[in-house]
This record gives structure tokens, sequence and C-alpha cells, in this order.
């Protein structure tokens, strides 16, 4: 009976020796980075977004939405394991949301630039251009459309890594 106790208490002992090496940091490191994946996964769904739904033909949007990239918001704050992920490219907003062509109590404004077939090249200081008459464009909601596709995969990634976790620590215990 003393062999059955001892085995017991040793299988314990191993238990909370992996238990104590999981929480002092391996754990928090896996945890850092598949909130790294998420905010690149997140990143991918949204330029994935601006493609579909046909936003623009402009790369400016789609590269603020890659890390690293010069307009890119990425902060990863491992203390409190936050991750905020976005974008400094001052359109973004209007693009998704919405807006008006003009300015509030502007009724025609004036944008230079000229015509290449059925689309129109922007051209600061050009003699030519077009006057654009008020009126609202719709938003393409990629943000909001991201954010459900993301919230969606978020509980299977999560248990996935769980379970890799728990399996890789303490699988000779189930």
């Amino acid at each position: 009976m003393s062999d059955f106790i001892s085995l017991e208490t040793a299988d314990f002992r191993r238990f909370f020796q992996r238990l104590g090496a999981a929480a002092n940091g391996d754990f928090k490191r896996e945890l850092v980075v598949f909130m790294e994946g998420l905010g690149m996964e997140f990143l991918r769904v949204l330029q994935d977004e601006i493609i579909r739904r046909k936003v623009m033909d402009s790369r400016l949007l789609l590269a603020s939405f890659e890390k690293g990239g010069q307009d890119n918001v990425w902060v990863l704050n491992e203390g409190d394991l936050s991750l905020e992920v976005g974008t400094n490219v001052k359109y973004a907003k209007f693009v998704n949301d919405g807006h008006k062509t003009n300015p509030p109590g502007v009724a025609t404004r004036f944008v230079p630039g000229h015509w290449d077939g059925d689309r129109f090249i922007y051209e600061p200081g050009a003699d030519s251009g077009m006057v654009l008459k008020q009126q609202w464009v719709p938003g393409s909601h990629y943000w909001e459309s991201g954010i459900k596709i993301i919230e969606k995969m978020y509980p299977q990634l999560l248990d996935t890594k769980l379970q890799d976790w728990l399996d890789r620590y303490f699988a000779d215990f189930q």
C-alpha cells in the first residue's frame, strides 16, 4: 500500500512542477504569441474584406493593415496581454462609415485631375478636374465585417490553443 501512496505523491509532485513551469512564463509567452497571431489574422481578414467589398484601387489602405506598415497601428502590451490593431490612414474611417463628398455647407467642390477612361486620376494643382456635388457616399463597413469574422473564429482558435497547451504539459495525466 505504501508504493501506491508514494506513486500518487510522485504524480502530484510532477503535476505541480509542470503547473509551476507553465505558470512561470511558458503559458504567458504562448498567449502573447497567440494574441499576436490573432492580430495578424485580423489584419488578413481586414485586407480580404477591403478587396472583397471593392473599397478602392489604391494600395495605401491595404498596406496600412499590415504589421509594420507605414500607417499601421500595432500595439501589444504584454503586461496586460492587450493587442491594438488599426490604421492611421485618415480616410479609412470615411471609407468604412460613409461620408458626404463635400465639407458641411459646401454645395460643390472642384477636384483637380484628369480622366483616364472611366477612372479619375487626382492631380493636385491641375487646371482640369471635376466638380463634386454634395452627396452621401455609403460606407463599406469592412471593419465591422472583419470583427464579426474574427469573433466567429476566435472560440475555436482559443480552444485549439488551450488544448495544445494542456496536451503539452498534462497529456500523461489524463
